[in-house]
């Protein structure tokens, strides 16, 4: 593979613009610059949960998730670029599928904790409804991908289901809302 980073720094966003991946600049405050930071802080998030001890099964899962979103990384950096397929919404759907069966049904709200592994997947959730916010401001001015947007959203879907799973796994229970507590 070819050095693709031979410069850290360049200098070119020293006055408010930044360089996207097609060779266009634009504004650090733009919503694209925006959408492309929330999707960095949640796969930096995933990466923190990947520094807790999780079956290797889960790890695998969030290893793709990583480097799917740095495709949708890529796709917001090059406006008209698409990568995100259908296939990858379908199978985000069907590992949620496969983890709920085997949760109890839910009869309550559950509030973000139980495990540090599971606060830090309530934490990437968290980050991808914002994620998924900016993403779909974006979509309101300049198209993106709709394979891109629906899988945002499952992934917010799955990581729910997921602390609830790594829950399980670690025998910790989850955190569960109580309307009148005092």
């Amino acid at each position: 593979m070819a050095n693709r980073l031979t410069k850290i720094f360049t200098r070119g966003g020293d006055k408010g613009s930044t360089g996207l991946g097609d060779g266009s600049r634009t504004n650090k405050f733009s919503d694209r610059i925006v959408a492309l930071g929330a999707i960095d802080e949640l796969n930096s998030m995933i990466g923190l949960m990947l520094t807790e001890s999780l079956p290797p099964k889960i790890i695998k899962m969030l290893t793709v998730i990583q480097h799917h979103l740095f495709n949708l990384g890529g796709e917001i950096s090059m406006p008209g670029y698409k990568i995100i397929q259908k296939n990858d919404v379908l199978e985000l759907e069907e590992i949620i599928t496969s983890y709920n069966k085997d949760l109890p049904p839910l009869k309550e709200f559950i509030l973000p904790g139980g495990s540090k592994a599971a606060a830090f997947c309530h934490m990437a959730r968290t980050i991808c409804r914002r994620t998924e916010q900016a993403i779909f401001k974006l979509n309101s001015k300049d198209a993106i991908n709709a394979y891109s947007l629906q899988y945002i959203n499952r992934l917010s879907d799955l990581l729910f289901v997921l602390a609830r799973v790594i829950n399980k796994h670690k025998k910790v229970k989850d955190v569960f809302w109580k309307k009148d507590i005092s």
